[in-house]
């Protein structure tokens, strides 16, 4: 019966670990580096239906949606792709903010 149970309960640990790969963008602000490889998020430019409202930044870049690019030391590693992204985002010029 136990191990019935233990069994159970490592299938829906597993099947929710990957359930749950949505990421959270209220917490992508800050120093954003833009790279070719290895990036911690791959982002779409999406006009329409972004996920992000993105507001480039050159100060302060301490609440959500506010980038300042850098070229080191980054908080994140961005990628920019055509296809697959992690999440989408759109520049704005006022009132980033998640959508």
């Amino acid at each position: 019966m136990f191990k019935k149970v233990l069994l159970s309960l490592l299938v829906l640990g597993s099947s929710a670990a990957f359930a749950d790969t949505k990421v959270d963008v209220s917490k992508i602000y800050g120093k954003i580096q833009f790279v070719d490889s290895y990036p911690d998020y791959k982002v779409k430019i999406d006009n329409s239906w972004p996920d992000l409202d993105v507001k480039k930044v050159t100060q302060w870049p301490d609440s959500v949606g506010k980038w300042q690019i850098v070229d080191q030391y980054p908080d994140y590693k961005i990628q920019m792709v055509d296809s697959y992204p992690d999440f989408t985002i759109k520049y704005v010029e006022s009132w980033p903010e998640v959508n």
